[in-house]
């Protein structure tokens, strides 16, 4: 299941409704990006107040429904969720989620990490950090995996 909003979402309710559609799934792996209130700018922390997503959604769709396919193609996982949120954000706020539902957990995080990955490098949606002395946007810097 792909989504893109502008309202925030229950991370409980949508592992149930994953659960409830598969029975087979031994595990689920998450991650839930928040609003922190610490950016970066010029290799200089910002205090954050506020980031804002923007997306060009119909292509930001397709981009995540074939980083979704790619993922249950490498991965042995049965099921994922990507749910990211667009508009104005506070500090605290729920961005996005990734939830894969698999057998076993090594392939659920495998994959848990590869969508969010892709997500960060691939779709185009944008991030605007808005810090006390002004707003600017943020690129992408490549994965923090290690």
């Amino acid at each position: 299941m792909i989504k893109i909003t502008k309202e925030d979402f229950n991370v409980e309710e949508e592992i149930k409704k994953m659960l409830e559609k598969h029975k087979n799934i031994g595990g689920v792996v998450t991650f839930v990006g928040v609003v922190r209130n610490v950016g970066i700018k010029d290799g200089e922390e910002k205090e954050v107040e506020k980031l804002e997503f923007e997306c060009y959604e119909k292509m930001a769709i397709k981009k995540l429904e074939e980083i979704r396919e790619e993922a249950m193609k490498k991965y042995d996982i049965i099921d994922a969720i990507i749910i990211h949120r667009i508009g104005t954000l506070k500090v605290g706020e729920k961005i996005v989620l990734i939830a894969v539902g698999a057998k076993h957990r090594k392939d659920a995080f495998l994959a848990c990490e590869y969508l969010i990955d892709e997500l960060k490098k691939v779709v185009p949606i944008w991030k605007k950090e808005y810090a006390k002395d002004g707003s600017y946007w943020v690129e992408y810097s490549g994965s923090t995996t290690k």
